[in-house]
């Protein structure tokens, strides 16, 4: 059954059934924090500032080149080590330095994580150290049980397959028993293939705009059917999306 919740509406109709879940994973950027703070604008803005000054381009280019290695190699870090030898770990310090004064304490977010059953991970295409900054600022980090990053990954990020095997393989997970969140799509696809439950995260990040020829993100409200056949379900409140879950408010 698919599930549209948002906090736009007064209430949401949902069969919401996550009883068989004990492994939940969780995305960074734009998941655990609302996009709308726009933490992962300064992110977005320290990597075209490394590539102008690495490969001394002027801006228009060098954000040109950011986001066709971003469609090319799925993150823009991937397409700098393959075309230009850039060190990740060198790319990574320099665009987490970051102001995170925009992330607050988010106590209600730590007590729904706390509730839930079973073994709590954080997934991302980012760095273990920017997790442990960013979900420390949130009040959440230790609630997890472990951060897979890219380096984890072998620096190959998501939406590849072989890292989420190898991210199921590590911790032992049976994707059956497994739910991952995700602000973006195409990043739930393999999950779903493996047999995870999905859930969409979604948000109006209004800096995704600046970018020519952006879409606006997904929102609940956009799918009457609950949205493509790889997306389980979709909201744009994960805190109430999970004290759902706890309550059983709708449950099946």
């Amino acid at each position: 059954m698919k599930t549209r919740t948002s906090k736009n509406e007064d209430d949401a109709v949902a069969t919401v059934d996550f009883r068989h879940v004990e492994n939940w994973v969780f995305d960074l950027d734009n998941t655990l924090y609302e996009a709308e703070c726009r933490l992962f604008a300064q992110i977005d803005a320290r990597m075209t500032q490394f590539i102008r000054e690495r490969l001394d381009l002027d801006h228009g280019e060098a954000r040109r080149l950011q986001k066709q290695y971003y469609v090319d190699y799925g993150t823009t870090m991937s397409g700098l080590m393959h075309e230009h030898d850039v060190c990740p770990e060198t790319f990574m310090a320099y665009v987490h330095d970051i102001d995170l004064a925009p992330i607050r304490r988010n106590e209600s977010l730590e007590k729904a994580i706390a509730a839930l059953p079973g073994r709590k991970f954080i997934y991302t295409n980012g760095s273990a150290r920017h997790a442990e900054n960013v979900a420390g600022a949130l009040g959440v980090y230790h609630l997890f049980d472990e951060v897979f990053d890219i380096k984890a990954a072998g620096y190959t990020p998501k939406p590849h397959r072989a890292p989420y095997e190898k991210f199921l393989e590590n911790h032992d997970i049976d994707p059956g028993r497994a739910a991952m969140f995700e602000d973006l799509a195409q990043n739930l696809e393999t999950p779903h293939a493996l047999g995870m439950t999905t859930v969409l995260v979604c948000s109006d990040a209004a800096w995704l705009a600046d970018e020519p020829h952006a879409k606006r993100p997904a929102r609940p409200d956009d799918h009457a059917d609950g949205g493509p056949e790889h997306i389980h379900h979709m909201t744009d409140d994960l805190t109430a999306f999970l004290e759902t879950l706890m309550t059983g408010r709708h449950a099946a």
